[in-house]
């Protein structure tokens, strides 16, 4: 299974188009497990969930 999640696609969305960078970062297991819950269940990758999740935060940032 290392193997195979090695191999993914750095965007999550299984379509690499090559124009993209990969973000390195551990998180514990279970975040993982919980973020790409909240991500299926909303039938999105985990990518696009990380660029919402940074939009709104950045956002809110900026409206104080």
């Amino acid at each position: 299974m290392a193997n195979r999640q090695a191999a993914a696609p750095a965007n999550d969305s299984g379509t690499d188009t090559g124009k993209g960078t990969s973000l390195n970062f551990k998180v514990d297991p279970e975040f993982k497990k919980e973020f790409k819950g909240f991500a299926v269940a909303h039938g999105i990758s985990m990518t696009d969930l990380l660029r919402e999740g940074y939009a709104l935060s950045n956002n809110q940032k900026h409206k104080k």
